[in-house]
Order: structure tokens, then sequence, then C-alpha cells
């Protein structure tokens, strides 16, 4: 595509057409304020994003509302899908050692795909107590300001 010429003209007529191409809308927007320039400004020009009215904003996600059950239905099939846990036995209330006969390798391993599944890293000191299921729901639900 054919550059743009400054035309010593203060506003240049810019079509939709040339705004679609590669062609930095820094420069254009720079060509068409009273020709300053007789070339086009790079991408990386000195003008401000702000007052180009586009450039990096910040967009904030909010994050959706988990709720209690949802934590405990989250918790069971993360447990279910474990390999060495039978789903007869499984319930909130049992204990991983005790009840449902894991090891201390096993209990680490099963606090490891909790935080691959909510996305946050279980202290050592606190994965150490959280012993049941119904425990990792209630930190899950501590860590998220949930209380029902």
């Amino acid at each position: 595509m054919a550059a743009l010429r400054c035309l010593g003209r203060t506003a240049l007529n810019v079509n939709r057409n040339i705004l679609r191409t590669n062609i930095c809308k820094a420069s254009v927007l720079a060509v068409s304020q009273k020709c300053i320039h007789s070339r086009l400004i790079p991408c990386t020009s000195s003008i401000p994003s702000q007052l180009m009215g586009f450039g990096p904003r910040r967009r904030y996600a909010l994050k959706a509302a988990i709720t209690l059950p949802e934590i405990e239905e989250r918790v069971l099939k993360v447990c279910k899908a474990y390999d060495k846990l039978t789903s007869a036995k499984l319930t909130v209330d049992s204990h991983f050692m005790n009840d449902l006969g894991l090891d201390s390798l096993d209990h680490v391993e099963v606090i490891m795909a909790m935080e691959d599944e909510f996305g946050f890293e279980i202290p050592d000191q606190d994965a150490e107590r959280l012993l049941k299921p119904g425990d990792i729901i209630r930190y899950i639900a501590d860590k998220n300001d949930i209380y029902e």
C-alpha cells in the first residue's frame, strides 16, 4: 500500500480501509493532525496511548462465586479420581489413613491434586492437618471466604 504523504493540508481525509490495514493508528493520527510529519511514524512513537483512544487497558475479571456444595462436589470428584480410593468407602467424614487405607505419600498426592483443582498452593503445615475430605472442604471455603 502506498505510504501516506503530507499534502500540506490541516487534516487528511483518511478512509476506513487505511485504518484496517497494518498501518499504525498513531501514524494516521499524527498525519491527520496538521500534517506534522512527512512520513509514517512507527508504532513505537512517543504519542501516549491515552491520547489516541486505544492502547493497553486494565481489565479485571471477576471470579465466579463458588458455593460450599460446589467445593464439596469438586473435592469428592478429585478423591474419586484417585486410583487408590474406592468410592464406596468415600464420604466427607472418612479419614484418609484410618478409614481409606492411604499412607502419607498417597495423602500428599491427594493434596497436590486438590492444589491443581483449585489453583492455589496448600502449605505443608496446613496439609498435615487435612486428614478428611471435610477438612479440605472447610480449608478451601476459608481460603475463598465462603461461610454458610
